[in-house]
């Protein structure tokens, strides 16, 4: 590679770091070609991008930004990277895990960033496939917002009701 590719590939992941705030560090080593394509084609479905990159231009990419939460990765720079970006902070975990599912424990995770935490080690990867989403997280929140507010109406309604009807029988007593 020349100095100019080096350059144009760093800026290039420097562009996708910045572009997502989620992104997961894959060892890809131990794979065939062919479970390479599979996983690419996982990733595409599900609007995941995968890139195999250099450790020393992903190192570069990253300290360009001088950005000390990026220091834990590093050490995941070894071997085979392939790294996989996503808007969702778990559709990554997922696609690995069922990719694994028929592929034993290949690719290994080395970490991920989500947000500003970092998880480091294939042994992160259950606890990220129960990562909540942005869209979750809102749901559930309106979820128990409304639910005081039925239970009030509900109660409103009750009582009402409850003195619509002790009126009916003190009329019919009468």
């Amino acid at each position: 590679m020349t100095p100019a590719q080096k350059n144009e590939a760093i800026e290039v992941l420097k562009s996708k770091f910045t572009q997502y705030e989620n992104f997961y560090i894959t060892n890809t080593e131990s794979l065939t070609v062919a479970q390479v394509s599979t996983l690419r084609r996982l990733c595409f479905e599900k609007n995941v991008e995968m890139k195999v990159a250099k450790n020393t231009l992903i190192k570069k990419a990253l300290e360009s930004f001088n950005d000390d939460k990026y220091s834990e990765i590093y050490e995941s720079l070894h071997g085979v990277t392939a790294l996989m970006f996503s808007e969702s902070p778990k559709e990554p975990a997922l696609i690995l895990s069922s990719f694994r599912k028929t592929n034993k424990e290949k690719p290994v995770l080395k970490a991920a960033l989500i947000g500003t935490d970092v998880f480091t080690g294939d042994n992160q990867l259950k606890a990220l496939t129960s990562i909540k989403t942005k869209n979750e997280l809102i749901g559930e929140v309106i979820g128990l917002l409304q639910s005081p507010a039925k239970r009030v109406l509900a109660a409103l309604l009750h009582h009402h009701e409850g003195k619509a009807e002790a009126g009916t029988e003190a009329a019919v007593a009468e």
